[in-house]
């Protein structure tokens, strides 16, 4: 089927007799059991749908995280300054705050340091240890980072100067010559949870450690920060991760943890945090520091318990998100989107030395949502190249990096399955382009723009326990995307334009059933011109969410196309 908006909608397959097994086996419905078969849940995730699963550590009796433990209590136990090094985004912002939380609460001597996107570039480098080290650590612990930071590492050992790796992006032997390193891409036993951010690694470190040292801090009352971590880092919300996700929004209370409670109260949010909270609210305010020149400011809310500095830095990241926001959309105004669809490249690569090198990775982010391609945005950054990378879900961006690297293309760079980042010289850009460009086609995946529904379903399942039904799939993100619908013969009544852009509107079906509808930014579009001008009736693709307002709740169909 082909939409008004040109793209070409077809639904999932799925195996019949696979359904009805699920069905039988574990009392589903059949709308339940033919979205489990569709998602590929395992035998674990298919249990904990109707029942309750402890969140138990999975790295106990692991060797890289034994050593890594023995590594971090001797240094411990003979007071030494530890320093932590995060990355900038807010994965890393996140694990180094839990570190310092646990520093601060046995008064052990330390320091941090989230590095400058602009002066100090990404990661573990030579050149930002040499400073570091002035500060004189025994030991420095990188998280987020330092999977490729070989030489840095040497570095260190040269300066007798012990070093840690908790990371989750590309690592390739030789591994850097660190105390211990912490990486489930090492494969080295457990690279079935490679899919697990840096700060979820940290976390279960840090469980461990608590036991071993039997400190008695309830770490669970920062599930919160490895959910957060998860979400903003586009990690898929599937087998522990999921389980993560279930337990830390179930037992998190917005009113016991200070910097939540303040980034909602300034915007005036109400409701149970979410993982869309997550992704689109909190998660772009705590990315604005390091897009935009305050790389720490994400950590010190995120790790401060003081009321007055929860203030300051939440309206200073407010401040610094909202003119993000008017950067980017200025950007994307200058980017002529019909060009690089008729380039018709599978990966898209788009150069413009002026973008705000803080960006990048955003502009590359939504570039990929529109194109449903990888795509990688390129800036000038004093007298080289900056470039960020951001993947689809099938196809490993980090990895194809850190192939340009071993080939001597960039300069430096890494990342993981999702999103990358890198510096190479302007003479080797179209060298770049090319070996992308040729990577991408030998990985053999071939580039399928057809969209699918989940299922086409009756007007009269638009109800309360339908909804319910599939909400036991929560929650939805990468890898376990909101289930989409097709609902047919249906005609638009009551249509009224929202803010200028949005459409609300009642569906009604052949039966006189009325649907509650909404379909956002489809102003001036062809979505948009069908729903407010089409008088027969028509087919929507959709799904289903609650709306809150005024306390409260009503069914809402989500349009995101319309089919004749």
């Amino acid at each position: 089927m082909i939409s008004v908006s040109g793209r070409k909608w077809e639904e999932k397959k799925t195996n019949k007799n696979s359904i009805e097994k699920v069905k039988q086996d574990y009392n589903f419905s059949y709308i339940l059991s033919k979205l489990v078969i569709s998602r590929k849940f395992d035998q674990t995730e298919l249990s904990g749908i109707d029942n309750h699963l402890d969140l138990n550590n999975i790295f106990l009796e692991n060797s890289d995280f034994e050593k890594s433990i023995d590594l971090v209590c001797n240094s411990l136990n003979n007071k030494e300054k530890i320093c932590i090094l995060g990355d900038y985004d807010v994965d890393g912002s996140a694990a180094t705050s839990l570190f310092v939380r646990f520093f601060e609460s046995i008064k052990h001597p330390f320091f941090y340091y989230i590095p400058d996107r602009e002066k100090d570039g990404y990661g573990a480098t030579k050149k930002l240890f040499q400073k570091l080290i002035l500060s004189k650590p025994r030991l420095i612990i990188m998280v987020d980072c330092g999977s490729t930071s070989n030489e840095a590492i040497d570095f260190l050992n040269v300066n007798n100067i012990k070093s840690l790796i908790i990371d989750h992006h590309e690592i390739n032997k030789p591994f850097p010559k660190a105390n211990a390193i912490i990486n489930p891409k090492k494969d080295t036993g457990y690279i079935n949870y490679d899919y697990l951010c840096a700060t979820t690694l940290v976390y279960f470190f840090l469980d461990l450690l608590f036991k071993k040292i039997k400190l008695k801090i309830k770490i669970t009352d920062y599930l919160i920060y490895v959910l957060l971590a998860t979400v903003c880092d586009v990690m898929p919300l599937r087998k522990v991760n999921r389980l993560i996700a279930l337990v830390a929004l179930k037992n998190f209370d917005i009113n016991k943890n200070i910097a939540f409670n303040e980034l909602f109260n300034l915007n005036n949010k109400k409701n149970k945090l979410n993982v869309s909270d997550l992704g689109y609210l909190i998660g772009p305010i705590l990315n604005a520091g390091g897009r935009l020149g305050k790389s720490s400011y994400a950590t010190e809310l995120l790790s401060s318990d003081d009321p007055k500095i929860v203030n300051i830095k939440s309206n200073k990241l407010i401040e610094l998100n909202n003119k993000r926001k008017e950067i980017e959309a200025l950007t994307l105004d200058e980017i002529d989107f019909q060009i690089l669809e008729n380039e018709n490249k599978n990966v898209i690569i788009y150069y413009n030395p002026n973008i705000n090198e803080g960006l990048i990775g955003i502009i590359a982010a939504r570039l990929k949502d529109y194109f449903n391609k990888p795509s990688i945005v390129i800036t000038n950054s004093n007298g080289l190249l900056k470039g960020s990378a951001r993947s689809v879900y099938n196809y490993n961006i980090g990895r194809t990096i850190k192939s340009s690297l071993d080939d001597n293309i960039i300069i430096n760079g890494g990342g993981h399955n999702m999103a990358a980042g890198f510096t190479l010289k302007k003479c080797n850009l179209k060298k770049f382009e090319k070996f992308i460009l040729n990577h991408f086609s030998k990985t053999g995946i071939k580039q399928n723009h057809t969209l699918l529904y989940d299922a086409e379903v009756s007007s009269l399942v638009f109800n309360m326990s339908f909804y319910n039904d599939i909400k036991k799939l929560e929650p939805f993100g990468t890898g376990n995307p909101a289930p989409t619908f097709l609902l047919k013969d249906l005609k638009v009544i009551k249509a009224t334009i929202l803010k200028n852009k949005h459409i609300s509107m009642i569906l009604k079906s052949k039966a006189g059933f009325s649907i509650k509808s909404i379909s956002f930014n489809s102003v001036n579009n062809k979505v948009g011109e069908y729903l407010l001008n089409y008088k027969d009736t028509l087919n929507v693709i959709g799904q289903f969410n609650e709306n809150i307002w005024n306390n409260k709740k009503t069914l809402q169909l989500t349009i995101r196309d319309v089919i004749l």
